[in-house]
């Protein structure tokens, strides 16, 4: 049957003329599943015309298409399915066709809404331990001040036929840990309230803690927390006066290239910086982005118009090729109290032997 096609001259080369390049399905429930349409097109060219490839925006859109050559005047399809689970709202995909065709590559595009579906109390509360469901393992407090005191909920739910006591287990001093209330019944909503005393964590920068639940008296393996915050020195409140006192760290560089190192050797540099500022200037702390750099700042606390460094010493292991490696560095300067050095250069693996 005739697909209705523009019909075309006769090229000396394949053509592929799609019947349309645009189509909205409209309104979709999530729930129905995948939903497919097929872009009609003919060869208008007067040589076999052959799809070499065809490619999606996401991996939420699966084309299929034809895959014999389709001879001048044929009829082929490009098959999209879209797949809406989790992709609620107004959506927009492309699809590009490439082939022999003389008018070269063919983009394709589908769209449509996405009705979500009803979430149900998995979805909510997608974590469950022994019953009872949580909204997040994790919790986040984010940027934190060290004398600030910051409190998160956990929502939860009860979804067991027996009542729940929650306690918890190797909580750190710094954290405080209710659930309210402690004992749910079931089908019963609560949550857990969790404080973070960020003064009585003896860190710096993004600090991760776990914490461990205790349900009817037992620790459940799978019942750990994640805890986390930026711990960051609070520079809000400074005068003018005061910030024209603060100290000021002032690097010599900030990035050092060591050019290519073989396999399984060691890298050493020293970043010098000096105390510009007009009082002591506090390393907070130093952190490196892999355990393969080691990396100790020479002081912890530098006297105005000193200078100082950090020692950092790569480890080139059984890396290769492109090595791009982070040093960061937090102070009590209200103007760089965090600082990012990094060492890069070119591991080289060992010859092969012939």
């Amino acid at each position: 049957m005739a697909i209705g096609l523009p019909v075309l001259s006769q090229q000396k080369a394949p053509n592929i003329a799609f019947k349309e390049k645009i189509y909205d399905f409209g309104r979709i429930k999530e729930e129905a599943g995948v939903v497919t349409h097929d872009f009609a097109f003919r060869n208008t060219g007067s040589q076999p015309l052959i799809i070499q490839r065809v490619v999606s925006s996401c991996g939420c859109t699966t084309p299929t298409w034809s895959k014999e050559p389709i001879p001048p005047g044929g009829e082929g399809f490009i098959r999209v399915a879209y797949n809406p689970r989790n992709r609620p709202n107004k959506f927009s995909k492309t699809i590009t066709i490439y082939s022999n065709s003389s008018s070269g590559p063919v983009m394709l595009r589908i769209m449509g809404f996405v009705e979500p579906r009803p979430k149900t109390v998995k979805d909510i509360y997608p974590y469950e331990i022994d019953g009872l469901r949580l909204k997040t393992n994790h919790i986040a407090f984010t940027r934190t001040y060290k004398n600030q005191k910051k409190v998160r909920k956990d929502e939860l739910i009860n979804t067991s036929d027996h009542d729940i006591k929650i306690e918890f287990t190797r909580v750190p001093p710094h954290l405080t840990l209710k659930a309210v209330p402690q004992v749910l019944k079931p089908n019963q909503k609560g949550y857990i309230e969790v404080t973070y005393d960020a003064s009585k964590k003896n860190d710096w920068g993004f600090v991760i803690d776990r914490v461990w639940l205790k349900l009817n008296g037992k620790e459940q393996s799978n019942s750990r927390l994640v805890i986390s915050a930026s711990i960051e020195q609070d520079f809000s409140k400074l005068t003018p006066e005061q910030r024209a006192k603060a100290p000021h760290i002032s690097f010599k560089e900030k990035s050092y290239d060591f050019g290519k190192a073989p396999q399984r050797s060691q890298i050493e540099h020293e970043f010098v910086f000096t105390n510009t500022g007009k009082s002591d200037l506090v390393i907070h702390k130093v952190r490196s982005s892999c355990g393969c750099t080691a990396v100790s700042p020479k002081e912890r606390v530098i006297k105005p118009g000193q200078s100082s460094n950090i020692k950092a010493i790569f480890h080139t292991g059984a890396y290769k090729g492109r090595q791009n490696k982070s040093i960061t560095v937090i102070t009590n300067d209200p103007d760089s109290p965090t600082i990012m050095l990094r060492i890069t250069g070119i591991v080289e693996p060992p010859a092969e032997k012939k």
